[in-house]
């Protein structure tokens, strides 16, 4: 073997040896992640994008290893179980947590690192805040809360229970939060019964008002028509005093005093005749008779 071929093959053997040098020096963290940066099995320090903006750390070579935990949020879906009311009643709970790795140090150190033990933990302590929680609330109180009170709740309730184990949980939220089939019927007949009353309640104040306006109704028209009838009345007295007033002038006055009495006096015999009968017989003394002599 020539001296030159031995300078190449050495030469490409140290570059090998660089770029495993290199690379097992080297540390990439990605978004999303966290990277745990190990010295003979203890934890010496944890990478972010944050810490390393470009993602580029490095570690002692084939001293230090590094290892990979997530920093993205999860789901958890917990099991179904049964609750107990204050009052008492029974309900199936169904719920699921967001979650995420909030202190890597202490993930790994508490709970090795698992997100099974992870998710264990979470389903223990959830399950006992949320009996915690519904033991406290009537069965009406938890069915009107389903639309967020219920989480808020819940969530103030687990408070920081996971942080020892550096987990933090973002939500708690109710897929489903019902009865048991064999008392769904009872509580929803009781329900509709309730209702019914409340219904009937409102019907019985809406009759009631109904009739008072009623009756304050009729008492105004009963007013109104009373001082329509008085004003009437002193209408028409006053029109028949302005009769007799014209009526007394006109006897006063003697020019036409003859006139008016001949003109009564045909009055009273368009009357007569009016009967059907045509024949009048009358006594001479009569003022009618003497109005007949007269027009002779």
């Amino acid at each position: 073997m020539s001296k030159s071929l031995k300078k190449t093959i050495l030469a490409v053997i140290l570059v090998l040896l660089a770029a495993i040098v290199f690379r097992s020096a080297t540390v990439i963290t990605r978004p999303g992640e966290y990277r745990v940066i190990r010295q003979f099995g203890k934890i010496v320090r944890v990478d972010t994008t944050e810490s390393h903006p470009y993602g580029l750390g490095f570690k002692i070579p084939f001293i230090q290893t590094d290892t990979s935990i997530s920093r993205k949020l999860m789901l958890y879906d917990l099991a179904a179980s049964d609750v107990m009311t204050s009052d008492k009643k029974s309900m199936i709970s169904d719920c699921f947590v967001l979650w995420r790795i909030d202190d890597p140090v202490k993930f790994i150190q508490k709970l090795s690192g698992s997100q099974q033990n992870a998710e264990s933990r979470i389903s223990s302590n959830v399950y006992n805040s949320l009996k915690n929680v519904i033991s406290s609330l009537t069965q009406e109180e938890v069915i009107s809360g389903r639309d967020g009170d219920l989480a808020t709740l819940l969530t103030e309730k687990l408070g920081t229970n996971l942080s020892t184990y550096g987990i933090k949980v973002e939500k708690i939220e109710t897929k489903m939060l019902d009865l048991p089939d064999e008392n769904k019927d009872a509580v929803y007949t009781r329900m509709i019964s309730e209702r019914n009353n409340i219904a009937a309640s409102y019907t019985a104040q809406g009759n009631q008002k109904a009739q008072e306006i009623k009756n304050d109704t009729d008492e105004q028209t009963t007013v109104i028509l009373a001082q329509a009838q008085k004003t009437a009345d002193t209408t028409v007295a006053e029109g028949e005093a302005e009769y007799m007033r014209i009526l007394s002038e006109a006897y006063n006055d003697e020019s036409k005093a003859d006139f008016y009495s001949f003109v009564r006096q045909l009055d009273a015999v368009k009357a007569t005749l009016k009967t059907g009968n045509n024949t009048i017989v009358l006594d001479k003394d009569s003022p009618i008779a003497r109005l007949f002599y007269q027009i002779e």
